[in-house]
């Protein structure tokens, strides 16, 4: 009997205001201490917010990314001849923000278009397949993992390599703050009652999805990509549809693949930002989805620690939500000052909770009513 193919994730590795590497993350989460503080690496003086969740010390983007890359690869028991033919799909922000020192405030050197950025990562780092950039905003990460997914489960490639980063900058930050969606009381609070917005983060991300062969390399997989979904609602350019129908049609697709029931799901790393609108929207995305157990699943929104990574939060959340399933403790939704009626769910709070739990789903969304859903397995 042939195995069925499927997306196995091999190798991780992920920076954030929590720490380097994959292990940092995952103490962060459930320590549930948020990583929020002053921004040094450009002028605020003009801001109403002053805070983020940044990485000291931090390189240029490309060399973060490049070092991400190999430590994935390096995971996963990939040598440099082994990635020959390897595919690389890259999410980050597709306008200039990339490249020059992020102390020197604003980021980017001019002309290095994220293709360009992608055709030198692939050469540096070894990866000889086709590249692919993903410039969608907040869902950028979690749709080329849905990709890669999707390519090695069809047998079209036997490993992809999906990298996505993004690293606090003046010009994001700016925009973000004049639109009023930045927390001005200095913390998000995912789901609670007097939550007052978003704040960004840091995030350099890599990931190895494969078939079979990380086992025959004695390699062991973190988790599996079992189900992913995408949906669009095109109710607003910046606002979700109130009753969540896009990202509800998002799981439905992401449990429709997997060929599970939703109680299946034992965890939700959910999108959840801190602003009213969404967070209220995905709520009700969840109980459309999930029936009944919408209202009993375990959900926490892990940017509550590390902050908005925007087109690298799928990767981000993607690591955490395995590594958490994987060790058996569900990360805290942090920044709780109490339940609001919009959003009646499990939330954990307080302190890690125990699981015994096999999947979990990590959600992610974007302007423009773009909607991803994740569905991850362990054992």
């Amino acid at each position: 009997m042939v195995e069925a193919r499927v997306a196995q994730l091999t190798g991780v590795y992920a920076v954030s205001a929590l720490g380097r590497g994959a292990d940092a993350q995952l103490a962060g989460a459930l320590a549930g201490v948020p990583a929020f503080g002053p921004v040094n690496r450009f002028d605020t003086a003009a801001r109403r917010v002053t805070v983020a969740a940044t990485v000291p010390e931090v390189g240029t983007l490309p060399d973060e990314l490049a070092a991400a890359i190999d430590a994935a690869c390096r995971a996963a028991g990939l040598d440099r001849a082994q990635r020959t033919g390897c595919a690389l799909l890259l999410a980050v922000h597709g306008g200039p923000a990339l490249g020059a020192d992020p102390a020197a405030g604003a980021g980017p050197a001019l002309g290095t278009a994220p293709a360009v950025l992608a055709g030198q990562l692939a050469a540096r780092c070894g990866l000889s397949g086709h590249t692919r950039v993903y410039t969608s905003a907040c869902v950028s990460a979690s749709t080329a993992v849905a990709d890669a997914a999707a390519q090695v489960a069809r047998g079209d490639v036997e490993r992809v390599v999906v990298a996505a980063g993004y690293l606090v900058e003046s010009d994001q930050f700016a925009l973000f703050d004049a639109g009023r969606a930045l927390a001005v009381d200095g913390a998000v609070r995912p789901f609670s009652a007097g939550r007052r917005g978003l704040l960004l983060g840091d995030g350099v991300v890599a990931v190895v999805l494969e078939s079979s062969t990380g086992r025959r390399r004695g390699v062991d997989r973190v988790a599996t990509v079992v189900g992913w979904g995408r949906a669009g609602d095109a109710f607003h350019p910046c606002q979700p549809e109130p009753d969540g129908t896009g990202l509800a049609r998002a799981v439905d697709a992401a449990l429709r693949r997997a060929g599970l029931p939703p109680d299946a799901v034992g965890y939700v790393n959910a999108n959840a930002t801190g602003t009213a609108q969404s967070d209220a929207a995905e709520a009700a995305a969840l109980r459309r989805a999930l029936g009944g157990h919408g209202t009993r699943v375990a959900v926490s929104s892990t940017k509550s620690v590390h902050g908005h990574a925007l087109e690298a939060s799928g990767l981000l959340e993607l690591v955490v939500t395995a590594l958490a399933l994987r060790h058996g403790e569900l990360p805290v939704n942090a920044g709780w000052l109490g339940p609001d009626d919009s959003c009646p769910l499990n939330v954990v709070k307080d302190q890690p909770q125990k699981t015994t739990a096999t999947h979990a789903l990590t959600l992610n969304a974007a302007f423009g009513g773009a909607n991803t859903a994740l569905l991850v397995g362990v054992g």
